[in-house]
């Protein structure tokens, strides 16, 4: 399934983000992203490999 069937256009995803999150409560979570860091060791793996 393509986005764009889901999406026609940018006005579509903002109409929907608004509605999802106009009565949701924001959490703000501190502290270091596990799936960035392993994203980054990834990375110089490869870079290291080359």
């Amino acid at each position: 399934m393509e986005w764009s069937t889901i999406f026609p256009n940018a006005s579509c995803a903002v109409a929907l983000i608004d509605r999802l999150t106009h009565h949701a409560e924001i959490l703000t979570i501190d502290g270091e992203s596990y799936r960035k860091r392993e994203a980054e060791l990834a990375q110089k793996a490869r870079r290291s490999a080359t």
